[in-house]
């Protein structure tokens, strides 16, 4: 096993090195680490908790990855942070492991991209393929889905959930769900503006399935429309052949309509793991 680490940097006898990590100077690494092969820490790299990270991921200066919470509830349970592959951490970005809540994870698929300065909250689960722009700020239990791209200084609302291929306007503020496929933004009157075809055209999506999209974002968000009323609409329209990217938008939208306040994700509020209730219990207790 080749591993190359600064004597400046602390890294735990504990936590697990996989091949051709490289570690440099002012970095530390936990006791509860997995760290897989290809992993490289520039500098003053701070990994934490209990942190398992995957191949090819690569942490530029000051990131800070598995801290506790910023959850005045968080009670100093074993939660986690879960990172797949191939992955790239800009300068500050910080991601905080999962509060005792849903399932105590905070996760990150593969190939992101996380620009400076941008902050992953306890709880979210970032898919695949995603950018935050330099500044973003998620917070707890948002989920962004593959391919999704929010842009410099937004804010997004806890237990959020951005679409696959959404992208979402500099400076805005998510305070609902976004579809899969729409362009949204706004700080004051956030709101879907159009679709996102440059995305969609970007990820081998034929023009006859955008202007699909096209069409039901036009029923959707201009027209207002009953989902049901536009299914049936394009069940005629398309003689039954629905496009997989059609099906993904009717079942997102299924779901915020079954959430709160915009949110599909809102009802999971307040709900803990098993686990955590019954420690949170024994907390009590021992008070």
């Amino acid at each position: 096993m080749t591993v190359s680490i600064s004597h400046l940097s602390e890294i735990s006898p504990k936590a697990e090195l996989g091949n051709n990590v490289t570690i440099g100077p002012f970095c530390v690494v936990g006791p509860h680490v997995v760290l897989g092969d290809d992993c490289k820490l520039d500098s003053h790299v701070t990994i934490v908790g209990n942190t398992t990270i995957g191949q090819g991921n690569r942490f530029w200066p000051n990131v800070v990855i598995g801290a506790e919470p910023q959850d005045i509830a968080y009670q100093d349970s074993n939660t986690k942070v879960a990172i797949g592959d191939d992955n790239i951490f800009r300068e500050g970005v910080t991601v905080n492991r999962g509060a005792e809540k849903e399932d105590g994870v905070t996760r990150i698929g593969n190939r992101n991209l996380f620009m400076c300065n941008s902050h992953i909250a306890h709880n979210c689960h970032i898919f695949n393929k995603v950018i935050l722009v330099n500044g973003v700020l998620l917070g707890g239990h948002v989920h962004v889905q593959d391919g999704a791209i929010i842009s410099g200084n937004s804010a997004v609302q806890h237990f959020s959930t951005v679409g696959t291929l959404a992208f979402i306007g500099g400076v805005s503020r998510v305070i609902v769900d976004v579809a899969p496929y729409m362009l949204a933004s706004g700080c004051d009157r956030f709101a879907v503006r159009t679709i996102n075809k440059v995305g969609m055209r970007r990820n081998g999506i034929s023009d006859s399935t955008i202007k699909i999209i096209k069409k039901a974002y036009k029923l959707i968000f201009r027209e207002h429309k009953k989902l049901d009323e536009i299914k049936n609409f394009f069940a005629a329209e398309l003689e039954d052949v629905i496009p997989i990217e059609l099906s993904t938008l009717f079942k997102f939208l299924d779901l915020q309509q079954q959430g709160k306040m915009g949110r599909a994700r809102e009802v999971f509020r307040n709900q803990n793991p098993p686990e955590a209730k019954e420690e949170q219990t024994q907390r009590r207790r021992a008070a």
